[in-house]
């Protein structure tokens, strides 16, 4: 049996300081909803299964850009290799947009904008959401996964982005 920890939840700041020291690795998601493309910066991006292939997400409740892209009938993730940390600011700020130059990108397969010099795309037919706190879990199937370079990843930590370094 386990027992419940005395006391309210931490405190926001105090679960900020700690998220902050896990690095995470980011992903550019994007979605195009009547013909116009939309994206948002993640660092929250997982592989849920290989059998089906699953990926998830978490994008906060109160995007303005989520609206948009969950009203599309697929989405893609784009990897971002360790050079595009501009880009990967450019998908978080807003009021900005993030198609226009100098974003690279082209219409995937079936649409959604795949972002150029990525390491790696997957294209994803929408599983699931969950409402979980102040976030909703996207679930996405895979239906088509490239790997252009095995380069080195772009990674979140502390408040910034930086590269991974290769333990000898």
């Amino acid at each position: 049996m386990v027992e419940a920890v005395p006391g309210s939840p931490v405190d926001a700041d105090g679960f900020r300081r700690a998220l902050a020291v896990h690095a995470a690795g980011v992903v550019i998601i994007t979605a195009q909803s009547d013909g116009i493309p939309a994206g948002l910066t993640a660092t929250s991006f997982s592989s849920v299964s290989l059998d089906p292939p699953l990926v998830s997400f978490y994008v906060d409740r109160s995007s303005t850009t989520w609206p948009s892209m969950r009203a599309a009938d697929h989405f893609a993730v784009n990897v971002l290799a360790s050079d595009q940390a501009e880009l990967a600011a450019r998908f978080a700020r807003k009021d900005v947009d993030r198609f226009a130059e100098p974003t690279r990108w082209r219409p995937g397969p079936l649409g959604a904008p795949l972002l150029q010099d990525v390491s790696a795309h997957l294209v994803c037919l929408p599983h699931d959401t969950v409402d979980v706190g102040d976030h909703i879990l996207v679930v996405g199937l895979v239906a088509e996964a490239r790997v252009h370079t095995a380069g080195r990843p772009l990674l979140y930590h502390q408040g910034r982005f930086g590269r991974f370094i290769a333990h000898p």
